[in-house]
């Protein structure tokens, strides 16, 4: 039996400050719910510029708590008066030097179901994450929603096909990708690994990137948001490459069972000789 939801990201350009950014980001939300969106993500970092271009302690004002800061508990409000899902990518603040590149998720009815933290964090040539931000000690949780079981991979994370397939165990259905990659670096990769992350673990894929050229380097941000199925088809068409543009799509959860049934992956798995890609 047909089982679709109706799923949507954005991708967007920095506007130039967290406020109307956030802004920009409400209307989205508002504009997927009209659509009969169920469930949004946003692009990582979502309501800052990517500021990992340069290494700059100021920066660190971006963070904030999570649940208890300003920006989710705005949102939660958003999410109960539109009745969707929202994904979050955000910049955490545990506490003072304690920081994490995070994604909150916030269900239909507003209630905050938790995060996942970034657990693999880059520091190369206009990515210094490493100076924001600490590895994730999340786990890789999956999240009961309203519009089924989803979960979050962010960015540099999704070179790293354990996390994927730790997703995939705990039964995610979609997994979001939200990115900030740049078109010299990574453009050949981008439709390539999430269409192979789909298909080897069985679940619908959504990448995020956002677009333009910010004021703090050269990273061309190059969109091109989509969703991927489990058979590495891409649901409708992937976006452009320099606008701001909302993908909605509806996605058939009932294909996951098709597609597990042909191949069984989880079946064959054989976790008993994989001691080795454990060590360190």
């Amino acid at each position: 039996m047909s089982r679709v939801i109706r799923a949507a990201l954005f991708q967007t350009a920095w506007t130039g400050d967290k406020e109307s950014m956030i802004q920009v980001h409400e209307q989205a939300a508002r504009d997927a719910a009209a659509q009969g969106a169920q469930v949004l993500c946003f692009q990582e970092l979502f309501y800052g510029p990517y500021f990992c271009q340069v290494q700059d302690k100021a920066f660190y004002e971006y963070a904030e708590r999570i649940p208890e800061g300003p920006t989710v508990q705005r949102f939660q409000a958003l999410a109960r008066e539109l009745g969707i899902v929202l994904v979050l990518p955000m910049y955490e603040e545990e506490q003072p030097g304690v920081l994490y590149n995070t994604a909150a998720v916030i269900d239909a009815d507003g209630s905050y179901l938790g995060k996942y933290r970034k657990t693999h964090i880059p520091q190369v040539q206009g990515f210094w994450e490493k100076f924001y931000f600490r590895p994730g000690n999340s786990g890789w949780p999956v999240f009961d929603t309203a519009a089924g079981r989803i979960g979050v991979y962010i960015c540099y994370d999704r070179h790293f096909p354990e996390g994927w397939r730790a997703l995939g165990l705990a039964g995610a259905e979609i997994v979001f990708n939200p990115s900030a990659t740049s078109r010299g670096l990574s453009r050949y990769l981008w439709q390539l690994e999430q269409p192979a992350a789909a298909v080897a673990n069985e679940y619908f894929v959504g990448a995020i990137n956002r677009v333009g050229v910010e004021d703090l380097g050269d990273n061309d941000f190059y969109g091109t948001t989509y969703f991927v199925d489990p058979e590495a088809q891409f649901v409708g068409e992937v976006a452009g490459d320099k606008e701001t543009e909302l993908v909605v799509r509806d996605l058939d959860l009932a294909k996951l069972r098709e597609v597990r049934d042909r191949w069984q992956f989880y079946r064959d798995r054989a976790p008993g000789a994989y001691e080795p890609l454990t060590a360190p």
